[in-house]
């Protein structure tokens, strides 16, 4: 798809390179951006599963790739609205550099999070420490515009404290009695979802495919239902099937052919909020 192309269709998913695809689009137009880009390994990266393969190598290294994502970047820039986010997931070859590009782009004071993605997957090194985290770079394009759900999950340690009629644990403070969140404690930025394994059910053959639950999180914490995800280095298509599942609109892109087939496979048998409704069995009366 060329720059001179007309504007695409939310819903969508297209071949396409991700900077001219973003400059298709209106300004203030998106309100959730993940970006998942190569991260400069300097290797081709390989699916043990289906052998698809794409080239990470830069010649020019760290340097040339930054200067490939900056234009994409600043594209995010002007395309998120006033409430929209930014995601950029990279690892330690690019992210303290990343990091200094999207300041100078959204500025300081719209940094949000540096979230930690931990797993535990491959083998261990026996000359550091096993590098088993990535890092994605959250931004607003507005502070304090931008949407935030508090997401919960876990259980709260209860050792030792107080416990009322019904027995359920308590603190005591000046205010009085404090009680736990029933639905467990806030999420915060380090993040504890496996890894996919080579066999697991979920996998479809993209070298660098992320889990489900990831991207889930993620949209559910930073946009509503009806809002605009988009992902312009979508591979095969994880971040536009959990959009769709969780009822938002949804548009993407990739530069890899392959890539774009498997995600439009993946969307086709993927079920939205709506779909569910008008499939569900009608009560008696």
């Amino acid at each position: 798809m060329s720059a001179s192309a007309k504007q695409p269709a939310f819903n969508g998913v297209y071949c396409a390179e991700a900077t001219a695809f973003a400059g298709l689009l209106p300004n203030a137009s998106v309100d959730l951006i993940y970006l998942d880009p190569p991260f400069a390994t300097q290797t081709t990266r390989t699916s043990r599963k289906s052998g698809e393969r794409y080239d990470d190598r830069w010649t020019g290294g760290v340097k040339q790739f930054l200067a490939f994502m900056l234009p994409c970047l600043d594209e995010c820039r002007r395309i998120l609205s006033p409430k929209g986010t930014l995601y950029l997931h990279l690892d330690y070859r690019a992210a303290s550099y990343a990091r200094v590009l999207l300041d100078t782009l959204f500025g300081e004071r719209c940094f949000l999070n540096e979230v930690i993605w931990q797993y535990r997957t491959g083998g261990v090194s026996r000359s550091w420490f096993g590098r088993k985290h990535d890092t994605i770079l959250v931004y607003a394009k507005r502070i304090g515009h931008h949407t935030f759900n508090v997401l919960r999950e876990g259980v709260y340690r209860t050792d030792g404290l107080n416990h009322d009629e019904n027995g359920k644990p308590y603190k005591n403070t000046k205010r009085g009695r404090l009680y736990f969140n029933v639905n467990g404690p806030a999420l915060t930025d380090v993040w504890d979802i496996p890894f996919l394994s080579t066999v697991a059910s979920e996998r479809v053959g993209w070298p660098t495919q992320k889990p489900l639950a990831l991207l889930d999180r993620i949209i559910r914490a930073s946009s509503n239902p009806g809002d605009v995800i988009a992902d312009f280095f979508c591979g095969s298509g994880t971040t536009l099937v959990a959009a769709k599942q969780l009822g938002r609109r949804w548009i993407g892109c990739d530069a890899e052919s392959r890539a774009v087939r498997l995600a439009k496979q993946r969307l086709s048998r993927t079920r939205s909020p709506d779909d569910l409704a008008i499939s569900a069995p009608k009560p008696s009366r």
